[in-house]
Formats: C-alpha cells, sequence, structure tokens
C-alpha cells in the first residue's frame, strides 16, 4: 500500500468510501454488514487505514455499519472520517445533536477527520452564516479533541470554493473534490485542484472513477490505452492519473464488493504516474467520451439577447452534467439556489440568443430538454 504524508501522519494512499457498500435485495438502506465485515477485513489486512463514511449514506444506515466493522479493531488503527450534513438545510440548526449522534452511531469518542459536506451553491449563505453556529461549535470540537483535523467537501463551482476558502480557509486542513480525467475539463476540476494547492491545502479524491463510468471505456479507447500499459487495467488509469496531480493525498474509492476492492487494493501497491504521452493519451479519450456535449464557451453573447435574463451560460453548464450523467443530484442542487424566473423553464424559445451563439448551438430545444428532464 502507498502511503502520504499528512501532519506527520502516514495515510494510506486509497481510503474505503462508505457510500457504496454491499446491499441486500438492491434497497440502498440495507447494508449487506457481514460482507461489509470482509471488505473491512480486506482493506485493514492490505494496509487501507482510511475510512470515510456520512450521515445521509445508505439512508443513514453507513454510519452504523462501518462503525461496527471498524469497532472491532484498535481505534488507533484505523482513521475515521464524518461530515456534518449542510447538503440539507434544514440541518443548519441542528449541528451539536448531529454530531453527537453521528458519535454514537460510529461507536467512537472522536473523529480522525471531519467535513463540511457538500459546500455548494444551494448551502453556501447558511454556511457562513454565524446565526447557526456551525463553524464555532466544529472548532470547539476540534479544540476538545473530538475533531483531529477539520476540512471541507465541494460539488459547487470554483468560485463558491473561493467564498468558502475566504472566509475558512486559514483552519481548512484538507478539502474533498470531484476529481478525475473526465472532469477534469468538464467540471473545471484542474482549477479547482490548483486552488486548493494555492491555499496549501491537501487535495482529498471522490468520484475517482465518476460513479464507474470510467471503469469501462469504449473499445477503442481502451485499445488506445493499452498499447500504452498493456498490463495496466482501464479503472488503473484513473487512478494513475491522480497519482500524477500535484496535492492529491487521499483517494476515495466507494466499493460496491470484494472484488473492487481486491483490484483497487492491487493498483495502489505501486504508485506509477502518467508520463507526457500517456497524459495526452488519456485527455483525448475524455474528449471523445464528451462527444455529444454542447460546445458553449460562456462568450455571454447570448445574456444580452435573452429577454428572460437567464444565464444561460451556465444553464447549458449544468445541463451538460445533467445529460452526460444521466441524472444525478449536482444539477437540481445548483439550481435550488437559482430564482425559479431564472430557471430552464422560464425560456420562451424566442431564439433570440441562438441569433448570436457563435457555437450555434439551439439553446432554447435545449432549455425546454433540461426543463423537463428536472420535471422528470
Amino acid at each position: 500500500m502507498i502511503y502520504k504524508d499528512f501532519q506527520g501522519m502516514k495515510l494510506s494512499a486509497l481510503g474505503m468510501g462508505a457510500m457504496r457498500l454491499p446491499v441486500i435485495g438492491g434497497d440502498d438502506g440495507a447494508v449487506d454488514a457481514a460482507e461489509t465485515e470482509k471488505m473491512v477485513d480486506l482493506a485493514m489486512k492490505s494496509g487501507v487505514n482510511y475510512y470515510d463514511t456520512a450521515w445521509g449514506y445508505h439512508n443513514g444506515n453507513s454510519e452504523t455499519v462501518m462503525g461496527k466493522a471498524l469497532g472491532r479493531y484498535p481505534r488507533e488503527s484505523f482513521y475515521l472520517a464524518d461530515k456534518f450534513p449542510g447538503y440539507d438545510l434544514s440541518n443548519m440548526p441542528k449541528v451539536k445533536e448531529i454530531f453527537e449522534k453521528q458519535l454514537e452511531k460510529c461507536g467512537v469518542g472522536y473523529f480522525d477527520f471531519y467535513l463540511f459536506h457538500n459546500v455548494c451553491e444551494m448551502n453556501i449563505d447558511a454556511y457562513l452564516d454565524p446565526k447557526y453556529g456551525i463553524f464555532d461549535y466544529l472548532a470547539e470540537q476540534k479544540k476538545a479533541g473530538r475533531i483531529r483535523h477539520l476540512g471541507f467537501s465541494a460539488h459547487g463551482s470554483y468560485d463558491i470554493m473561493k467564498r468558502f476558502l475566504d472566509a475558512y480557509g486559514k483552519d481548512m486542513e484538507f478539502c474533498q473534490i470531484q476529481l478525475n480525467y473526465l472532469d477534469w475539463s468538464f467540471q473545471d476540476a484542474k482549477a479547482k485542484a490548483e486552488l486548493l494547492n494555492s491555499y496549501n491545502i491537501p487535495v482529498w479524491v471522490m468520484e475517482p472513477l465518476r460513479g464507474g463510468r470510467l471503469a469501462k471505456l469504449p473499445e477503442e479507447s481502451e485499445k488506445e490505452l493499452k498499447k500504452l500499459r498493456p498490463d495496466e487495467e482501464i479503472p488503473a488509469w484513473a487512478f494513475r492519473f491522480l497519482q500524477s496531480v500535484k496535492g492529491v493525498t487521499v483517494i476515495l474509492s466507494g466499493m460496491s464488493d470484494y472484488e473492487q476492492l481486491s483490484e483497487n487494493i492491487k493498483t495502489f501497491e505501486t504508485d506509477k504516474p502518467l508520463n507526457e504521452a500517456e497524459m495526452s493519451a488519456l485527455m483525448s479519450v475524455a474528449e471523445g467520451l464528451l462527444n455529444g456535449v454542447l460546445p458553449c464557451t460562456a462568450c455571454h453573447y447570448c445574456v444580452s439577447h435573452c429577454p428572460k435574463g437567464l444565464d444561460i451560460p451556465m444553464l447549458l453548464e449544468l445541463y451538460n452534467e445533467h445529460s452526460f450523467t444521466g441524472g444525478g443530484f449536482i444539477a437540481p442542487m445548483a439550481l435550488m439556489a437559482v430564482p425559479e424566473e431564472k430557471h430552464p423553464s422560464a425560456c420562451i424559445g424566442c431564439r433570440s440568443c441562438e441569433k448570436v451563439c457563435p457555437q450555434q448551438i439551439k439553446i432554447s430545444e435545449a432549455m425546454s430538454d433540461f426543463a423537463l428532464k428536472i420535471k422528470g
């Protein structure tokens, strides 16, 4: 197992994420505790020492199952991360209540790592609002030793991350972002990683395989990569990419079965960053995967011609994300911070924007389709 230095600690470069644990009968809330224990046993045996759970994972059952699985081991033999669930605004006044319950569910007296969960457009104002006292309470818990290291995770834009860092950056010890070779450009992950590097904040990675999307590629893409590394499995390319990114410390993978865990452990026995030719080939693969994504360059010509004043580039960016992913929570979550009269459904189909679009995007059709996708 590869280990990374963090404040005098040795953290396993591969962390076990507990968002996609094995379940019974396809029910996301029915975690297979016995199978999870087998996976934790393999992880511990193989040198994985970082485990990540959260309040909402598996309908609230992830913390309990992981707590019991890890509770069979000495507390000092693993590092446990949990998060304050600010993705639900109704939780904002409940930071003390939730934190105490999390310790109880996990069966521990402290968390090694604790995060502001999912800083994004929808909750940034609440996270920064002193009336909720979230930062103050968590800082108190850190001072008391019940949180050893404080950080945050983010699915929001670069600008949202910058707002959070401007407020709390000096107190953040790590940050968890969605980072993979597809989102390097698609979700501007490159700029986000560079932002964290500028603050000297180590990068924790979530969604390294884009929810499994990068575990299997089109046949032609796989052939091109195999020419460069014949013995490298396709999922491993995503991890090798991350081993090439400055600042990356822990890479979390939400492994849902024993086989996935075994393969990932094998990959993390070695550190094999990509060379220039390999990186170029992988970026070409990413471009191919994004064929069909609307080629908006955010020139904003369209905005000045929209009678409804819609932020069309922003909406098209969310539309691309939602369409490519086949749904998901990122676009709906971001739209929660946008007034109803500025949603894609507000488009009247006048096509004034299309007359000035250098990329000749059929914007009105995209807005109509987006509105239907979000509604459905």
